[in-house]
């Protein structure tokens, strides 16, 4: 049986377009359902922001490319943190796993068909608790799949017995890092200051869901299965985001691979991990080009959520 999908969407009506027009594509579209959450308006908000969202909703209830569309409204703003955590614990409650996407993410035809296997094959695997869709640009090649421990947030799906790790109390996850030495590895070997994002949900500073499902799955040590070339590119970095400034991150060519094999060693790539820190560190060197703060936004945008 496919999975069900679902999108999170707030107050951008073209890029929830583009979002759906994407995912549409698919070849496994026609036959999934899609649900589809949908953020209400801020207290005190701006009249122009009720009608951005009353704009995305009707592209919501316009869309009828899927096998059923179903739209959940919100009357209130929840916050992206609260609407994920809420609603992907809904679908894997009711359905045992989900694909989930937001607004600003760009699709492969063949994404569906990729989370879809992945789900099946590893659906028995307790060590694997998501699958991501997004990989890194990274220059230097590495296997067409592997994995990483941890989780992640661009385009992921996950089964019922991986969201259940999912720990909200970040002061516990980062007291366990510490405790256990773990940080440098949490850190992608000190080259990505992901301690210092969960460090910030704990003090407040922002809420983001992401930063604590990384951890979660992380001191779990659970693996997350990555594309070698991406199915979903992020065209959130345009500063129309609530978390995203405007960057020039770097575009993903999508991936058009739509046969790929499944039998690998479950056991994280440490090889192909150190080449996601070599990338990570070369973007924080092209972050000093910009102010401090701006630098900042670019590289930690995905787990500001």
């Amino acid at each position: 049986m496919l999975s069900p999908i679902i999108l999170f969407v707030y107050n951008r009506p073209s890029h929830t377009r583009e979002t759906l027009d994407a995912l549409a594509q698919n070849i496994l579209a026609a036959d999934s359902d899609l649900f589809i959450f949908s953020d209400g308006a801020k207290e005190n908000t701006t009249e122009k922001d009720k009608q951005q969202i009353g704009s995305v909703r009707k592209v919501l209830y316009a869309e009828k490319r899927f096998k059923q569309v179903t739209v959940i409204e919100s009357p209130t703003n929840k916050g992206l943190a609260r609407s994920i955590i809420e609603g992907v614990s809904k679908i894997v409650g009711s359905h045992g796993k989900a694909i989930v996407l937001e607004d600003d993410l760009i699709t492969s035809r063949h994404f569906l068909k990729f989370m879809n296997e992945a789900l099946d094959k590893f659906e028995n695997e307790e060590t694997v608790a998501c699958i991501s869709g997004y990989f890194y640009p990274v220059k230097e090649k590495v296997p067409p799949l592997f994995f990483i421990k941890g989780a992640d947030c661009w385009g992921w799906a996950t089964w019922k017995r991986g969201w259940d790790i999912f720990e909200s109390n970040g002061k516990f996850l980062l007291d366990t890092i510490l405790k256990e030495d773990l940080e440098d590895d949490f850190n992608f070997f000190g080259s990505y200051p992901y301690s210092n994002m969960l460090k910030d949900q704990i003090g407040g500073r922002n809420s983001s869901w992401a930063i604590r499902w990384y951890a979660s799955a992380f001191i779990k040590n659970k693996l997350t299965l990555y594309p070698g070339k991406s199915y979903v590119n992020n065209i959130g970095f345009d500063g129309t985001g609530t978390h995203s400034g405007r960057t020039h991150f770097e575009k993903t060519v999508l991936s058009e691979d739509a046969h790929l094999y499944f039998g690998i060693k479950i056991s994280e790539d440490i090889t192909t991990k150190r080449i996601i820190a070599n990338y990570f560190t070369e973007q924080l060197k092209k972050g000093y080009l910009k102010s401090a703060a701006n630098k900042i936004k670019m590289v930690l945008k995905r787990f500001i959520q």
